[in-house]
């Protein structure tokens, strides 16, 4: 099965399922905006396919269109993954894979959210 996410960043030199070039095999992070439709989805059985298949993932990140809220789910060393969530407009997080640093607030920047009770 084959996804086309949102953002995808490749280390190196891309490397391309075929002749067409329209499918990356070595993403290094990959960052999906949550929709209602999709949310399910990316959250439980695209994770689960993207970890186990692609082993230059080392970084999935989904942003929340819904409220300033991100969960990023990195690789270590080990093989391990973890999760992280951020909350807010204030924070920031790093992707050390890539080397960069991202701020909520730049995110999530000319958004406007509504208020839940």
């Amino acid at each position: 099965m084959f996804y086309y996410p949102d953002v995808v960043i490749i280390c190196g030199e891309p490397e391309y399922h075929d002749a067409h070039c329209d499918i990356v095999l070595n993403p290094a992070v990959i960052i999906e905006v949550l929709s209602p439709e999709t949310e399910t989805f990316d959250r439980k059985d695209k994770i689960r396919r993207l970890r186990r298949f692609n082993p230059t993932l080392t970084d999935y990140i989904l942003v929340s269109q819904e409220r300033p809220e991100i969960e990023h789910h990195s690789r270590n060393a080990k093989n391990h993954w973890s999760m992280k969530l951020y909350e807010g407009l204030d924070g920031s997080f790093e992707i050390a894979s890539i080397g960069c640093t991202l701020k909520l607030n730049k995110v999530y920047n000319r958004v406007t959210f509504a208020e839940h009770e």
